[in-house]
């Protein structure tokens, strides 16, 4: 493991000790600014995601913008690859994917213009620590390749942390939304 892996590696396992009580003291109403930024968009198909562990829940704003357009959760399909993303509404029969997140049986996949992006930690900057698999940075950096792509990312306001270790192959957040408001990223 060389040192950014090693460092990286540490910032998680400090990141997740931090996320859990964040996650235990959560309240129904965490969405809340999800849902607003969400109307700002209205049918612009985008991707939230099914949460696992102690990620803060965007799946009520998921819900109200399926109302307005193209609702998605992502799959994996191949470790190394880009994430698809499967169409997604609340009546979805949804079974366990790779990581224990729920996807649905049936996919039927389309590319979003908007990913709601789980993390571990993020800065002001659009920095964000995920959990070490690459999946999301490959992701944007084919969608953007293609077509503007607004990543937002969703996390609890007490995962923010000025280090967030980078290297080159990660991919910025356009914006950050908590359970507190909305960061603008500088």
């Amino acid at each position: 493991m060389n040192g950014l892996a090693a460092i990286k590696a540490l910032a998680r396992k400090a990141a997740f000790a931090r996320r859990k009580p964040l996650f235990e003291n959560a309240n129904a109403a965490q969405a809340g600014y999800l849902s607003e930024v969400l109307a700002g968009y209205r049918g612009v198909p985008l991707s939230g995601f099914m949460p696992i562990r102690t990620e803060i829940n965007p799946v009520p704003a998921m819900a109200e913008a399926v109302a307005h357009g193209s609702v998605g959760v992502p799959v994996i399909e191949h470790a190394g690859q880009p994430l698809k993303f499967a169409r997604w509404t609340p009546d979805t029969q949804m079974e366990k994917g790779a990581f224990g997140a729920m996807i649905p049986q049936d996919p039927t996949f389309f590319e979003p213009e908007i990913l709601i992006v789980p993390l571990l930690a993020f800065n002001r900057a659009g920095g964000r620590l995920g959990y070490g698999g690459g999946f999301y940075d490959r992701t944007l950096e084919m969608l953007r390749a293609k077509r503007p792509t607004l990543a937002i990312g969703f996390a609890f306001a007490g995962q923010e942390q000025d280090d967030v270790p980078l290297e080159p192959t990660d991919q910025p957040l356009n914006l950050i939304v908590t359970e507190e408001g909305v960061i603008e990223v500088s």
